[in-house]
């Protein structure tokens, strides 16, 4: 009888133990994530600092090249501080540095092409047109990778481009050709995420920072002297330095924040970056987003949050029916 109550005993306490270990297990699964989401959300207010300081600069007289040469100059200086050849060696070595140079020139052809856009659209504007990525990207999965896309991925995806055609509005008075340069920049963004994708597994963090951006910053090196205009206003040159600033840490949040948690679980707070860009466009420059450019942003993040979901599905465990999503 007593060994009975003590093996009761012990498995009462076992389980509780137990029971104690998952809620901490689970509380800090959500703590983690919680970091995550924080991070996400500092790093697109970052980049709509970026993006504001660039359309202040770029209207302004400055060069593209020279802002995108600053952009990525300041941020390529602050990543080999940090990860100097001392204390992060593994930061300066590549296994596939010819992918790891298209990757960069992906990045900077879509900063370039987003800054000429942000020239003669509001922020708001860019900022919808930029989350056609998702859909772009899960075309050229298709293309690139055989990546199945069945009848619910591809309806979003048609959906998503009705949103930007509400946007644009194509043939009409609402339009204009900087939106097609800002598609430009979506395309471009589009095969950096791939090549991010591809090179995850076998290059490290460090490296595809230190590469990012070093290579615009040597490839525009030499054009400088031709095209450099010194900035009249001292707060454009500050507002330059602000753009290298916030675009490395941007990134580098990015990074941190997929240490604590998945994309599919950070995936939706890139959509707030909507939000700070409208405030940003009122607040600085006066803009009010016009009826299409809500309607649109509302309809390309609906199909950007079904095609996250649709994700989801297709890679749960549960989901083994062999059916496109």
């Amino acid at each position: 009888m007593k060994t009975s109550m003590d093996d009761d005993g012990s498995a009462s306490a076992g389980g509780a133990a137990g029971g104690r270990r998952q809620t901490l297990l689970r509380d800090a699964d959500a703590g983690a994530r919680m970091k995550g989401i924080g991070l996400i959300l500092l790093s697109s207010l970052l980049f709509t600092v970026l993006d504001t300081s660039a359309k202040v600069v770029s209207t302004m007289g400055i060069p593209v090249l020279e802002v995108v040469f600053v952009r990525y100059g300041v941020h390529f200086v602050l990543a080999a501080l940090i990860l100097n050849p001392v204390t992060s060696p593994a930061s300066w070595r590549t296994r596939k540095p010819i992918l790891q140079v298209v990757r960069a020139l992906a990045l900077t052809a879509c900063t370039a092409f987003n800054f000429i856009a942000l020239q003669y659209l509001q922020l708001a504007q860019t900022v919808t047109i930029s989350f056609l990525g998702p859909l772009f990207i899960a075309g050229l999965s298709f293309i690139l990778f055989g990546e199945k896309v069945g009848p619910r991925r591809l309806a979003a995806i048609l959906v998503g481009f009705g949103g930007i055609l509400v946007v644009t509005q194509p043939g009409l008075a609402g339009f204009h050709p900087a939106m097609l340069i800002a598609l430009l920049s979506v395309m471009s963004y589009s095969v950096y995420a791939l090549m991010t994708r591809s090179l995850a597994g076998t290059e490290s963090p460090g490296s595809m920072i230190l590469v990012l951006a070093g290579v615009p910053t040597l490839i525009l090196a030499p054009l400088m002297p031709a095209v450099w205009v010194w900035p009249e206003d001292p707060l454009l040159l500050v507002l330059m330095l602000v753009m290298g600033v916030t675009g490395g840490l941007g990134h580098f949040f990015v990074i941190l924040a997929h240490r604590y948690a998945t994309a599919s679980v950070l995936a939706p707070f890139n959509y707030i970056q909507i939000v700070y860009m409208v405030l940003s466009g009122y607040l600085v420059f006066g803009d009010v987003p016009t009826a299409p450019t809500l309607i649109g942003a509302g309809i390309v993040v609906a199909s950007g949050l079904y095609l996250l979901h649709r994700e989801r599905v297709r890679r749960s465990p549960a989901s083994e029916t062999g059916r496109a999503a």
